[in-house]
């Protein structure tokens, strides 16, 4: 009795907050027309939410890490970080004997590889369900020390699965930067991706992009799988910020560029904040990834070079092209616009950042997070007024409770005027 209670139990929250979560399906005309161009790509949530809640379940049922001392949690979480290192390093091995025109018979030539692949895949999958309950058992300290907790635990509960993730088609207007809408899209390639894109311009009238992303606020939240464990200690945070934001006004509210930007950036201050302390408390000689670089899209990073200090101002050069582009637009000049955002497309790549397509619908992306200063946010005024508004508060929590008590970017600013 007590599994299926505790079963009922957890299947009535993850519906409650798998719908708070997609509160932003406003049924407009422009979405409905993107609906009907990118259909055919749309993501199966239900499939998802269920296997991952089925997963969540069985590991809960597990509670092992529970019983680790925090030595064995360590040790789980590093050999998982690792073993993920470990896949990566093999995989680029073997595409590297595939694209070898001098290898006759790449099969043969990589079958060590492969194998050894296989062992390594193995043992991450038999690893993966307690790295990632220890590390919600972490999180949820946090966020229990911040005052983000009723009686020791966060509701919603920090639940998160790696998973290899979607795309989202994101739609802004010509004439102004800003998310009219987007669309979650089952992984397409790069052909049929610039196809939907071409379609979705030349019927609608707008910019559009499909992009990655690192995570989602389903439920379990989604996230990729990756090495930098800081960045995912911030991204378990962020995503879970998300559907504390979805029981309340803010995040009910997503349906305005200057909302989403306050979601957005309210989300990667938390997951700032909240990460580090993790790292810091429990991963201190993993401490060493750069966040806001893990916000420049994988896409971005050329030859490797992101890995050490990049030839030129990334984040620089981004604000001063996304603010010349505002400008252009307020003038109505849209064609010379479009037209400088890719002569500086051009010009990322000749300093070592490919960016497949630069436009307004790139800007209104990556715009909205703006817990850092500069980048694609340009002169936008809402990323300045959440952190603003963090500064002030005498903590996470207070910033977090008041924060998400908005509906109006007007709120915001007439909080942060206030002496």
């Amino acid at each position: 009795m007590r599994i299926l209670d505790k079963l009922l139990n957890y299947i009535t929250v993850v519906l409650l907050f798998s719908m708070l979560s997609f509160s932003n399906a406003r049924l407009i005309d422009i979405q409905d027309h993107v609906h009907i161009l990118a259909v055919d790509h749309g993501f199966d949530f239900f499939s998802w939410i269920s296997n991952a809640t089925w997963i969540k379940l069985t590991q809960s049922a597990i509670s092992a890490p529970h019983y680790f001392q925090p030595q064995e949690q360590h040790r789980l979480v590093s050999e998982y970080i690792q073993v993920v290192r470990d896949i990566e390093d093999v995989s680029h091995q073997i595409d590297l004997i595939f694209s070898d025109p001098n290898i006759q018979d790449p099969q043969v030539t990589s079958a060590a590889l492969q194998n050894n692949l296989q062992t390594l895949t193995n043992r991450q999958n038999a690893l993966a369900p307690f790295a990632e309950a220890v590390l919600e058992m972490q999180v949820t300290t946090v966020l229990n020390e911040a005052g983000l907790t009723s009686a020791g635990q966060p509701i919603p509960w920090v639940l998160y699965h790696i998973t290899p993730l979607p795309q989202n088609l994101v739609i802004s207007l010509r004439s102004k930067i800003g998310q009219e809408t987007n669309y979650v899209l089952t992984p397409i390639s790069v052909e049929q991706a610039s196809a939907l894109e071409t379609s979705v311009d030349r019927q609608l009238n707008v910019s559009s992009l499909v992009v990655n992303i690192g995570g989602l606020a389903a439920y379990p939240t989604m996230i990729m799988r990756t090495t930098a464990l800081d960045w995912l200690t911030s991204t378990i945070a962020h995503e879970w910020t998300h559907i504390y934001l979805g029981q309340r006004p803010l995040g009910t509210n997503y349906d305005t560029a200057e909302l989403r930007t306050m979601n957005e950036t309210t989300a990667s201050i938390t997951g700032g904040e909240i990460g580090k302390i993790v790292m810091q408390r429990y991963y201190p000689e993993l401490l060493t990834y750069d966040l806001h670089l893990a916000l420049q899209p994988a896409s971005h990073r050329v030859n490797g070079l992101s890995a050490t200090k990049p030839p030129f101002d990334f984040r620089t050069e981004m604000h001063t092209t996304r603010v010349h582009a505002d400008e252009l637009l307020a003038k109505g000049k849209i064609d010379e616009a479009e037209s400088y955002m890719e002569l500086r497309r051009k010009f990322f790549w000749d300093n070592h950042y490919s960016i497949r397509k630069l436009n307004q619908a790139y800007f209104a992306f990556y715009g909205a997070y703006a817990d850092t200063p500069g980048g694609a946010a340009g002169e936008d005024p809402v990323g300045p007024a959440v952190r603003a508004l963090r500064n002030q508060s005498i903590s996470l929590k207070d910033f977090l409770e008041r924060i998400s008590q908005m509906t109006t970017f007007a709120e915001l600013q007439k909080a942060v005027q206030k002496p």
